[in-house]
């Protein structure tokens, strides 16, 4: 892949050291009512994932909405793509898997519903990432991109207390106004891009953190919940996401 910023190996490496993957994903995920939204109104029946191993909104498409969903990435660690599959009641055959290069793959079908979540991000470029997508969307179907918003208080605690992780991540990528530009330069319709979440902040390494890191996290977090609660506002500085909804002209 070109322009990234972060290669194969550092996947590998992640995936094979991150714990607690294999869970059952529920009704209520992450984006659910967005997905809800695009699926049941545009009668999406195919769907791919980019980037997005080890599938966990391939299988919500197909466990709770019955799509032909496909997951697509650099790197697919077979082992534990089928402990996530086993967890959510379903096997290798129920969902499609590929493995490959997303600069250099000529898609083989399109799709009603291309999603990517937490993938724009690592790349330089992002209007050429974005561009990727589209050879695998169909005719009037919908793209749905979804990133990490680092440029408010999330990002503050990325960058002071998980600077290689921060370091992984392109920050000005995380621009709903630039986003949407990006997109309809690239010819796309009824473009939509907005910070999503009312608060939440994490970190990668917290578990190694020291005892006061946790603590301030925990009151940062007390204090943001309370704060959107008071306030229910999706903004810059608290939201945590960024969502964009797009369209294939027909």
């Amino acid at each position: 892949m070109s322009n990234e910023l972060t290669n194969r190996d550092f996947w590998k490496n992640y995936w094979e050291n991150k714990t607690g993957l294999a869970f059952k994903v529920p009704a209520n995920y992450t984006f659910h009512k967005i997905i809800e939204k695009i699926t049941t109104g545009n009668k999406v029946k195919s769907a791919i994932e980019l980037g997005g191993f080890p599938g966990y909104y391939a299988i919500f498409l197909k466990k709770y909405f019955g799509v032909d969903a496909t997951l697509f990435d650099y790197y697919i660690h077979t082992g534990v793509l089928d402990e996530v599959l086993d967890a959510n009641g379903l096997r290798r055959t129920d969902i499609g898997v590929i493995e490959g290069d997303l600069f250099k793959i000529q898609p083989e079908k399109r799709y009603d519903l291309v999603l990517s979540a937490g993938l724009i991000e690592h790349f330089n470029n992002t209007k050429d990432i974005i561009a990727r997508h589209l050879p695998f969307l169909d005719p009037g179907g919908t793209l749905l991109i979804t990133l990490p918003n680092f440029t408010g208080v999330n990002g503050w605690l990325q960058r002071k207390y998980d600077a290689d992780n921060y370091s992984k991540h392109n920050i000005s990528s995380m621009d709903p106004q630039k986003l949407a530009d990006y997109c309809r330069q690239l010819g796309l319709q009824n473009v939509k891009a907005c910070y999503y979440g009312k608060f939440s902040v994490w970190l990668e390494n917290k578990a190694s953190q020291p005892r006061s890191i946790k603590v301030l996290f925990k009151l940062l977090w007390l204090a943001g919940k309370v704060a959107t609660k008071i306030v229910p506002v999706e903004s810059k500085n608290l939201s945590p996401y960024i969502v964009v909804t797009a369209t294939k002209p027909n």
